[in-house]
């Protein structure tokens, strides 16, 4: 019978990696993370920092990892159907199809800070 070997630091981070997107990312696919993420750094980079650090080039646009501590995220989906058009002064209306909201609001429950 083999000797088992004790895991190093890297494959304990990989185990981690992958057990922390499994259950964090629940219902929400990797692909559909990755492509809410690519939609919300075509339409809304430019304003707001959409990732898990960084500040908004916006001063008045709230980092996307931030919006949990305003609304909770599933509430966000009427929103994003229907014309989301509130927030800073000047930003513009969007509206997006059914099939991206889903991988938007994925997205947003990925990075959202604990």
């Amino acid at each position: 019978m083999p000797v088992a070997s004790k895991p190093n630091v890297l494959q304990i981070a990989v185990i981690a990696s992958a057990l922390a997107t499994t259950s964090a990312f629940g219902e929400g696919k990797v692909s559909d993370i990755r492509r809410g993420e690519r939609i919300l750094a075509k339409n809304c980079s430019r304003c707001h920092a959409i990732g898990r650090t960084g500040t908004s080039p916006h001063r008045q646009a709230p980092p996307f990892r931030t919006l949990s501590q305003r609304y909770p995220i599933d509430s966000l989906s009427e929103a994003l159907g229907e014309g989301l058009s509130t927030g800073h002064p000047d930003m513009p209306e969007f509206v997006f199809p059914p099939r991206d909201i889903g991988a938007i609001l994925a997205y947003l429950q990925s990075i959202q800070q604990k």
